[in-house]
C-alpha cells in the first residue's frame, strides 16, 4: 500500500475570465454592456469559487472584473447624472431668457 494520496486539481474559473475581460471590455469597446456582464460574471464566479472547496481559482480575476465593472457603471451613471444636469439646467434658463425678452421687446415697444 502507498501513502501517495492524489493531488487535488485546481484550475481557474471560466466566470472569472470572462468578468476580467468583460471588465476591460467595458472600459474600451462596449462600456455599458461589458461592464453589466463584468459585474454579473464577477459575482457568479465568486459564488462558483466559495462554492468549489478549493477546486476552482480565479477569485483575483472575478475581484478585478468586478471593481472595473462597478467602477465603470459609476461613472457612466455620473457622467448621465452630469449632462442631465446640464440639459436640465440650460434650456429652462435659455426658454425663461427668450420669454424675458419677449415680455420686455413688448413693454418698451
Amino acid at each position: 500500500m502507498s501513502d501517495y494520496s492524489t493531488p487535488a486539481t485546481t484550475r481557474t474559473s471560466t466566470l472569472a475570465i470572462v468578468s476580467l475581460i468583460a471588465g476591460i471590455t467595458g472600459w474600451t469597446i462596449f462600456p455599458l454592456l461589458g461592464s453589466i456582464v463584468a459585474v454579473i460574471t464577477g459575482h457568479m464566479a465568486k459564488n462558483e469559487i466559495r462554492t468549489s472547496a478549493g477546486t476552482l481559482e480565479g477569485d483575483g480575476f472575478a475581484t478585478a472584473g468586478l471593481i472595473m465593472g462597478y467602477i465603470s457603471l459609476g461613472l457612466g451613471l455620473c457622467a448621465c447624472l452630469f449632462f442631465a444636469l446640464i440639459f436640465l439646467g440650460f434650456v429652462p434658463f435659455a426658454m425663461f431668457q427668450q420669454s424675458s425678452m419677449q415680455v420686455l421687446s413688448l413693454l418698451f415697444a
